[in-house]
C-alpha cells in the first residue's frame, strides 16, 4: 500500500522500480499494489497513471498491461477512520484474490507530519490484523531534530516494532555505496591499510548543479545540514569507518555503524567554526545562461540564513581512526553533479624519486557513486624514457563500461530488500538518534549566529573559499572531482 501514490516520488521512483522487479521475476505473479491518496480517482485512472510513469521513465511497454492490472486505488483521508475501514475491506479482498497470506508493506511516500496519524489508524482499524508480515517503509526526513525524531519514533512504535520499521535512505541502495563494504572486507590489498597508519584523510563529496527549484518552502526549514549531512553523508562515513562485522547480518552491520556514530567527536559552541563551514549560493552564470541566487528563489526569505552548502571535518575518536580527518562537503548549484569518495593514503617515508618540478603524487582510491559508477586506484609508475621521472597511472573499473553491470536503481534494490525482510540497508533508530545528536549542536549554533557573508559562493562554483581554508589548515586540499572521473572500461 503506497500512501501518497499520486505524488512525485511514487511516479518517478516507485512505479518504475516495481516494474523492473516484475520484469526480472523478483515479484511473483501473486501481488497487488494499492495506491492511497486524496484524489478521487478510479482503479482505471490510477492504472493509466502508473502506465504513463513506467513508459516515461524507461520506455518499456512489454508486459505493461499485465503489470498495471495488479494496481488498485483507494481515495483516502489520512485522519478519517472510515477511510481505513474501506481500505481494509479492499486489502482483505485482494488478500483472497491473490492468495497473499496477509503479507503487507505500508509505504508512506508523503509528508512526515502524517506518519504518526497513519500508523495509529493502521493499528486501530485492523489493517495489521492478519497472519502475514507487516512492514512500514518511511522516507526522510525522520524528524526535524532529535526531540521531534524521538516523538515521531515513539508514536510509530505504538503500532510497529523496530524490526518492522524500514527507514529508507536511497543512498544506501546505490550499488557503489554498498560496494564500500566489499572493497574493504573482500580485498587483502585494502583492509590491512584501512587505518590511521596508512591513510592521511578521506573526502566525501556530494554536489548538485540544481538549486532548490520548487522546494524553497521545505528547504528553508531544512537546509543542507539536515537535508544531506544528517542522513546520506553520515551514513557513507559510517560505512567507510566501521569495523568488520562478525558476519554480514542486519544486526551485526548496524551494530558496527552505531559504534562509529558513538565515536564521532562531539563539537559544540564556537569550536564549530573550526570544524564546519556553511555556504549559500548567489547568482551565477553557466553556458546555458544566468542562474538565480538562493534568496531570489520562490518561497525563500530574501534575508534567509539557511545554508545550501556544508563542508565539515569529522574526527572519529577510536583506535583505528584517531587523528584521521573525514572531510565531507555537499551543496547545491555547484559546478558539477557528482558523489565521490576519495581515500588519500599517506606519503611513503622516503621519496627515492624526488623531483622538485613534479612532486610524487599520493596514492588515491576513488569510489565513484554517481553519476558514473566505478572504482579508480591512482598509483605512481615510471615515466616512459626517463629514469627518475614518475607519472600517475589509473587502474579503473567502471560499472557503466562495456563489461560493466546494468546496476539497479537504488529504490528497486531497497524495495526488493524490504520484500525479503532484509533491513541491512535501512537505518536503525539508534543510527538516527545518534546522527541527530551530532547534527543538532551544529544547527542550534548556526541558528543562533547569523552568517553575515551570505550569499558566499557563486552558482556554478564548488563552494565558498572558507571550505578550502578548512583543509588548508591541515595541509590538505579538496581533490577536484572533475579530475577524478572514472575511465570507461
Amino acid at each position: 500500500m503506497i500512501f501518497g501514490a499520486t505524488g512525485d516520488l511514487a511516479k518517478r521512483k516507485l512505479f518504475p522500480s516495481l516494474f523492473h522487479l516484475f520484469r526480472k521475476g523478483r515479484i511473483s505473479k501473486k501481488f497487488a499494489v494499492v495506491g492511497v491518496a486524496r484524489r478521487d480517482w478510479t482503479h482505471e485512472t490510477f492504472q493509466s497513471h502508473v502506465r504513463d510513469s513506467v513508459l516515461t521513465s524507461i520506455g518499456q511497454s512489454e508486459d505493461i498491461e499485465e503489470f498495471i492490472s495488479h494496481f488498485y486505488y483507494q481515495p483516502h483521508d489520512v485522519s478519517n477512520s472510515e477511510s481505513y475501514i474501506k481500505l481494509k475491506e479492499l486489502a482483505d479482498q485482494l488478500d483472497t484474490k491473490y492468495e497473499l497470506q496477509g503479507n503487507r508493506i505500508f509505504y508512506l511516500a508523503m509528508a512526515p507530519e502524517f506518519f504518526g496519524t497513519i500508523t495509529d489508524h493502521l493499528k486501530s482499524e485492523g489493517l495489521k490484523d492478519t497472519n502475514g508480515f507487516h512492514r512500514l517503509v518511511i522516507e526522510k526526513p525522520f524528524g526535524h531534530n532529535l526531540p521531534s525524531a524521538e516523538k515521531l519514533n515513539t508514536q510509530i512504535r505504538e503500532a510497529f516494532i523496530e524490526d518492522d520499521i524500514y527507514r529508507i535512505d536511497h543512498y544506501l541502495g546505490k550499488d557503489m555505496v554498498q560496494n564500500i563494504e566489499v572493497i574493504r572486507f573482500a580485498n587483502a590489498l585494502f583492509e590491512p591499510l584501512w587505518n590511521n597508519r596508512y591513510i592521511s584523510n578521506i573526502q566525501v563529496t556530494s554536489s548538485e548543479t540544481l538549486g532548490v527549484e520548487e522546494r524553497g518552502r521545505y528547504y528553508e526549514k531544512s537546509g543542507a545540514l539536515r537535508d544531506m549531512v544528517q542522513n546520506h553523508m553520515l551514513q557513507m562515513v559510517a560505512l567507510l569507518a566501521m569495523e568488520p562485522p562478525i558476519r554480514l547480518t542486519t544486526d551485526e552491520v548496524r551494530s558496527e555503524k552505531v559504534k562509529v556514530f558513538r565515536a564521532l567527536r562531539p563539537i559544540e559552541g564556537e569550536e564549530i567554526e573550526d570544524y564546519f563551514v556553511r555556504g549559500q549560493y548567489d547568482k551565477g552564470s553557466i553556458t546555458e545562461g544566468d542562474l538565480t541566487g538562493y534568496r531570489d528563489e520562490v518561497n525563500v526569505d530574501p534575508e534567509s540564513n539557511t545554508e545550501t552548502y556544508v563542508a565539515g571535518k569529522l574526527m572519529i575518536d577510536n583506535f583505528r581512526w584517531a587523528g584521521v580527518p573525514f572531510y565531507i562537503r555537499t551543496g547545491k548549484r555547484m559546478s558539477s553533479k557528482a558523489t565521490k569518495i576519495v581515500v588519500q593514503f599517506k606519503d611513503i617515508p622516503m621519496n627515492l624519486y624526488y623531483n622538485p618540478e613534479e612532486p610524487l603524487a599520493p596514492n588515491l582510491l576513488v569510489i565513484h557513486i554517481q553519476p558514473e559508477e566505478g572504482i579508480t586506484l591512482h598509483l605512481n609508475a615510471k615515466h616512459s624514457g626517463d629514469k627518475l621521472k614518475t607519472k600517475t597511472v589509473k587502474l579503473s573499473y567502471s560499472n557503466t563500461g562495456i563489461h560493466g553491470m546494468n546496476t539497479p536503481e537504488a529504490y528497486e534494490k531497497l524495495l526488493h530488500d524490504c520484500m525479503l525482510g532484509d533491513a541491512t540497508n535501512f537505518t536503525h533508530w539508534d543510527e538516527v538518534k545518534l546522527s541527530w545528536s551530532f547534527v543538532d549542536k551544529i544547527s542550534e549554533y548556526w541558528e543562533r549566529t547569523e552568517e553575515k557573508s551570505f550569499p558566499n559562493y557563486a552558482s556554478g562554483s564548488m563552494g565558498p573559499k572558507a571550505a578550502d581554508d578548512l583543509l588548508e589548515k591541515d595541509n590538505f586540499f579538496w581533490w577536484p572531482i572533475h579530475n577524478l572521473e572514472v575511465d570507461k572500461c
